[in-house]
C-alpha cells in the first residue's frame, strides 16, 4: 500500500511539473493525438460503423488463396507469397527497433538535441522535461509498432507450417482447415496494418518538436490519409465492395469466407 501511495505521489507529482511548465497547446495536441488514434480504432476496428473495408475485402481473397491452394500438389507458390509476406514485415519490424534505439540515444543526449531544435527559426522551445516526454512518446509508439511487427510475423510463419500441413483434397474437414489458415493470415494481415498504422502516427508525432499546434494537425490528417486508404481507395474500388463474389470462386464460397468477427472479439490488440 505505502509502495502504491508512494508510486501515485510520483505520478501527480509529475503530472503538476508538466502542467507548470507546458503551455496549453502542447497539454491539447497529445491529447487530440490519443483521440485521434484511439478514436479511429473504436470506429473501425471495434465497433466496424464502415464494412466497406479494403481489409474486409482482401480477408475474402485471402480464403479464396487457401480454397485454391488445397487443389495443388506443390505448393511452393503458397510458401513463396509468405515468404515475401514475411520479408516485408521483418523489414519493418528491423526499421522499428532502429528508430526506437535512435530516440533512446537521443533522450540520453537531450541537451544537445534541444541545442539543434532550437536553431529552427519557426519551432517552438519546450522544457526539458516537456521535451524528454515528447522523446518518450515517440519511443513509446515504435514500441508498440514493433511488437504488432513480429507478432505478425510469427503469425505468418504459423500460416506457412499450416500450409504444408494441409492434404491435397477438398473433404468438408480439409476446406475448415483452409478457412483456419485464411483466419489465421488475416489475423497477421490485421496487425502488420496496425503496426503500419503506428508508423504513420509516429510519423505525425515527429511534427510535435516543431510546433504544438501542427502536431494535432498532421494527426489528424493521419486519420483522414488511412481512413481513404482503407475505404475509399482505388485499389478497394477495382477489387469491388466486401461481399461480392471473388473472381474464380462459387458464389456461396466468399459468404462462407466472409464471416465478420464479433464487434471487439478476433481481432485484439
Amino acid at each position: 500500500m505505502a509502495e502504491a501511495a508512494a508510486s501515485g505521489g510520483e505520478a501527480f507529482w509529475l503530472l503538476q511539473a508538466v502542467l507548470a511548465e507546458a503551455s496549453w497547446l502542447e497539454v491539447l495536441a497529445p491529447l487530440v493525438f490519443l483521440a485521434c488514434w484511439v478514436g479511429y480504432w473504436l470506429l473501425v476496428d471495434f465497433f466496424r460503423i464502415d464494412r466497406r473495408s479494403l481489409m474486409r475485402r482482401m480477408d475474402e481473397y485471402r480464403h479464396a488463396w487457401m480454397r485454391q491452394m488445397l487443389v495443388r500438389d506443390n505448393r511452393m507458390v503458397d510458401v513463396q507469397v509468405v515468404q515475401v509476406l514475411v520479408q516485408n514485415v521483418s523489414f519493418f519490424a528491423s526499421s522499428a527497433i532502429l528508430i526506437v534505439g535512435g530516440f533512446v540515444a537521443v533522450l540520453g543526449a537531450s541537451d544537445q538535441a534541444r541545442a539543434i531544435a532550437a536553431e529552427i527559426p519557426f519551432a517552438e522551445r519546450s522544457s526539458p522535461l516537456v521535451w524528454d516526454l515528447k522523446i518518450l512518446l515517440l519511443i513509446v509508439v515504435f514500441v508498440y509498432a514493433f511488437f504488432k511487427f513480429t507478432w505478425s510475423l510469427r503469425q505468418f510463419n504459423y500460416v506457412a507450417i499450416l500450409i504444408g500441413a494441409a492434404p491435397y483434397d477438398q473433404k468438408p474437414a480439409t476446406l475448415a482447415m483452409a478457412e483456419q489458415i485464411a483466419v489465421v493470415a488475416g489475423r497477421a494481415s490485421d496487425h502488420f496494418n496496425r503496426a503500419m498504422r503506428a508508423y504513420y502516427f509516429g510519423l505525425a508525432a515527429l511534427s510535435w518538436f516543431i510546433q504544438s499546434w501542427l502536431f494535432a494537425l498532421c494527426s489528424v490528417l493521419v486519420i483522414i490519409v488511412i481512413y481513404r486508404r482503407e475505404h475509399r481507395s482505388a485499389v478497394l474500388a477495382v477489387l469491388g465492395p466486401a461481399g461480392q463474389p471473388v473472381p474464380g470462386m462459387t458464389p456461396e464460397a466468399p459468404q462462407q469466407a466472409a464471416r465478420p468477427l464479433a464487434p471487439g472479439r478476433g481481432r485484439g490488440a
